[in-house]
């Protein structure tokens, strides 16, 4: 193949394309705060870090009060947690939610921007029959101390559930809770219902891979190229598997007449080290996980079942935990080190140069490769693109309109190009693993046409 120059838009757009970011906050986009270490830094500390970054909530496990007064006034909201300990009082006696109430909510609200209360983790998939029981009575007394507070509707309860509540997940269509779970997850729904709070889970894509850990696997996890799948009950056709994971969510919840209520990703993420037997949790998979989740979220484009909108998802998780018991992984989720350094990039920081440019509503954009992108990379999206014939790569074929320059980069930025405007114009189709920007000005040269639409 003839080498030649990077074609001259690639030079004049980029760093127009790379000036544009989100420098604002994303309410779908949040953390998780977990504090199972030793060495994390000052909550003031740890405040200032996340007015810095457009996550837009996070989410607590406690009620630790210090964090609660760093964050007051800052806009960002914060999920705060009732222990699975603290369940069997919360449930038995009534006073004991509204003095649960009156320490951790009100001396703080509306300052500090409580937007939820999760009255235990996980706690239908523990095994334990007792504390089962008393989860729903838990969290209506202390619903009932939040409406005797003039707080309905300003504070939802909610609890958290693992995906284990799911004897079946794949495909999406067939998604179903544990029949020995269903009549209580049943009346916890109704409860979700009445009070128009989340059924929070989380989907951890991570462990899918873990389970079955082949490349095809990897890169459907990941976000990244792939062939995809089909799910021949909804004929919905799934990416990755974070879309994947909670349409068998809504799928579950709507056999049983609750695809009404609102999902909440409470946990998700990837972790950057584990042990030898520990495949996948590596840096390079964690970075490219969050970052393409967020670029995914960003987009707005949503999942097959519930498109056009972006499920609120809690990432996990803002540090690692260094005295969490169990293997490395369990250790090795944070973002950021305790020295407020991050332990790679995703894009969250509002001065990062590393994300993806909005969607101009109104204004023609094309899809081109980044500059700075190596020419094997975009071979893997020209590959991707033509070899899977994902769109008619025939105008970059010898005798093509698009053909000259015989170029990897030419070639690549006329199909990538092709794809975005085909798959719909959204950012989320102008990803590519973050190998491609959006500009404003027409790439067509000659007799070499470049589709182009209004977003």
């Amino acid at each position: 193949m003839a080498t030649h120059s990077i074609p001259s838009f690639l030079l004049c757009f980029s760093l127009i394309a790379n000036a544009i970011y989100f420098a604002v906050s994303q309410p779908f986009v949040g953390v998780n705060y977990g504090q199972v270490a030793d060495n994390l830094p000052a909550a003031e500390a740890t405040a200032e870090l996340l007015k810095s970054t457009t996550v837009g909530k996070v989410r607590l496990y406690g009620t630790d009060p210090t964090i609660m007064r760093a964050l007051a006034n800052s806009g960002i909201g914060i999920v705060i947690g009732a222990a699975n300990g603290e369940i069997a009082s919360l449930a038995t006696d009534p006073e004991s939610a509204t003095q649960w109430v009156n320490a951790n909510v009100l001396p703080y609200y509306p300052e500090s921007n409580i937007t939820m209360i999760s009255v235990g983790n996980e706690v239908l998939s523990s095994g334990d029959d007792g504390l089962k029981l008393q989860l729903l009575p838990a969290m209506r007394n202390v619903q009932n101390a939040l409406d005797a507070a003039s707080l309905r509707g300003k504070i939802k309860v909610s609890t958290v559930h693992s995906m284990a509540l799911l004897t079946r997940s794949g495909p999406p269509s067939s998604g179903s809770f544990d029949p020995d779970l269903v009549e209580r997850l049943r009346q916890l729904l109704v409860f979700n219902q009445n009070n128009e709070s989340p059924f929070a889970i989380n989907p951890y894509p991570y462990f899918s891979y873990r389970s079955d850990p082949k490349p095809e696997m990897l890169a459907f996890c990941l976000f990244q190229p792939n062939s995809g799948r089909v799910d021949l009950g909804s004929g919905k056709f799934y990416k990755n598997m974070f879309d994947a994971q909670v349409d068998a969510v809504y799928t579950a919840l709507s056999n049983m007449g609750f695809e009404n209520v609102e999902i909440v990703i409470a946990e998700t993420g990837w972790p950057s080290r584990g042990d030898n037997n520990e495949v996948g949790a590596s840096v390079e998979n964690a970075k490219a996980y969050n970052s393409n989740l967020i670029a995914h979220l960003r987009s707005m484009v949503g999942t097959p079942l519930m498109p056009g909108k972006s499920v609120d998802t809690f990432i996990f998780a803002l540090y690692d935990e260094d005295l969490k018991p169990g293997p490395l992984s369990e250790r090795a989720f944070g973002l950021f080190k305790p020295d407020l350094t991050m332990v790679y990039d995703v894009g969250l920081l509002k001065s990062s140069s590393g994300q993806i440019p909005p969607v101009i509503p109104g204004k023609t954009q094309w899809c081109i490769p980044k500059v700075e992108v190596s020419e094997a990379q975009l071979q893997e999206n020209i590959d991707y693109i033509c070899g899977g014939k994902v769109v008619d790569c025939e105008a970059i074929e010898a005798g093509g309109a698009c053909y000259e320059p015989n170029t990897i980069v030419s070639h690549a930025a006329y199909v990538m190009n092709l794809y975005y405007h085909e798959a719909g114009r959204n950012p989320w189709n102008c990803d590519f693993s973050q190998t491609a920007m959006l500009i404003s000005q027409n790439p067509s040269y000659n007799t070499c046409v470049y589709p182009g639409g209004r977003n």
